[in-house]
């Protein structure tokens, strides 16, 4: 009884100061994900108050979280756009992989860890994370943009590629065999394509069944589907996040429409908790050892990034406004890195500080980037000649409507 009343007092005073910083960043035009992450610091290992009793319901709130963000954004487009958008994009993704894992691989050999570590720190650099920029998406009211679907086809490309880094990297953690290594990834690689032909053949389909004119049973019923799918993806070697973006793309029409209106509210209370334990699993302690690589890694990474977003909205046609705000978006790194150091501890126990530093650097930065990049771009091309200016500044043409379920 006590522990249930000391985990109620504490997710209480948690949520309400969430929403009394949300209201704050609002009025102020700010993001409220750094604003989250100090509480999480705050409130974590090594901070000021540390939580106990609310703890492991914080961790289940926080993988919720990340499923919803993942569905929500799903729930905007259809399988055959979604499939439209990969195929155009994936030189994009080439790029993508080559500019940001190589300085991760390269920081770890600098630093003597060795190769198995350099393939680990790769993946953390490489993979923007699609929580924090679902979030800043929906915040900044970008996702009738035109830039939107090219920042969305990087992030999905991002995503299913885990199915394939994920197996590799665990079986050179592990020392695994060739053939060990390859079953897993087949089986990673027939998840995914499982569930992309389902959503492409079966999606109305599946509509159909999940359909209910009752928001209290259709709440329930793709919830619970969302969160059988990501869970069997989990188990399957796939992130449990393409998992319900998949679920989110498979439902179209009036479904769609639907259940993005019932669960929004939901979404934005767990992506808060998400947040809020990312920075709990932070101990500010083991920070300064590590500070200065990981600031040098974040600085040249996000750079690397912008030049990411730059490229891929460019080769879509997208104005040039529009192409700085797309790299700056793609900045933030999150729940992808975290995951992958904290595999590769066993193989090399710094690479977990680091990692954690880098990403609360950037998931702070990444906010303020996606926003800020393009008017900052503006105001410095404005210096050069009136060509360029008259580039920067023309209108892009009027945003498509991407909620092509509605």
């Amino acid at each position: 009884m006590h522990n249930t009343t000391a985990m109620l007092i504490e997710l209480g005073a948690i949520i309400l100061g969430l929403g009394l910083l949300g209201r704050f960043a609002g009025r102020v035009g700010f993001s409220p994900i750094p604003l989250y992450l100090l509480v999480g610091l705050a409130f974590g290992q090594g901070g000021v108050l540390p939580l106990q009793a609310s703890e492991e319901f914080i961790a289940t709130g926080a993988e919720i979280g990340v499923i919803l963000l993942l569905l929500l954004l799903g729930l905007e487009y259809s399988a055959s756009e979604l499939v439209t958008n990969l195929k155009t994009q994936y030189p994009s993704g080439a790029l993508d992989f080559a500019l940001n894992a190589a300085p991760g691989a390269a920081m770890a050999l600098l630093l003597g860890w060795g190769p198995v570590a350099a393939v680990a720190l790769a993946g953390v650099t490489w993979i923007s994370s699609s929580g924090v920029i679902a979030k800043v998406l929906g915040d900044l009211r970008r996702l009738g943009n035109r830039e939107t679907p090219v920042v969305l086809s990087i992030l999905v490309l991002e995503d299913l590629s885990m199915a394939v880094y994920l197996p590799i990297l665990t079986a050179l953690l592990a020392g695994v065999s060739l053939a060990g290594g390859a079953l897993t990834l087949l089986i990673a690689l027939g998840t995914v394509g499982a569930v992309l032909y389902l959503a492409l053949r079966h999606g109305r389909l599946i509509s159909r069944a999940v359909s209910s004119e009752n928001a209290e049973m259709l709440l329930l019923v793709v919830l619970g589907l969302t969160l059988v799918v990501a869970g069997i993806a989990q188990h399957l070697q796939v992130s449990a996040a393409v998992g319900a973006f998949l679920v989110g793309i498979a439902l179209s029409g009036e479904v769609a429409e639907g259940a993005s209106s019932i669960l929004t509210p939901l979404r934005d209370l767990f992506a808060a908790v998400f947040f809020v334990f990312f920075g709990l699993h932070t101990d500010p302690a083991d920070i300064p050892p590590v500070l200065l690589p990981a600031l040098a890694l974040a600085a040249v990474t996000a750079l690397t990034k912008v030049a990411t977003g730059y490229w891929a909205a460019r080769r879509a046609g997208i104005s040039v406004k529009g192409r700085w705000r797309a790299g700056g978006t793609l900045v933030a790194r999150g729940e992808f890195s975290i995951v992958i150091a904290g595999l590769a501890v066993g193989v090399e126990p710094r690479i977990g500080p680091l990692a954690t530093a880098y990403v609360l650097i950037l998931v702070v930065l990444g906010p303020l980037t996606a926003r800020w990049t393009e008017p900052m771009a503006r105001r410095f091309i404005r210096r050069r000649p009136p060509m360029s200016q008259e580039a920067l500044t023309t209108e892009p043409q009027p945003a498509e409507a991407v909620h092509a379920n509605a």
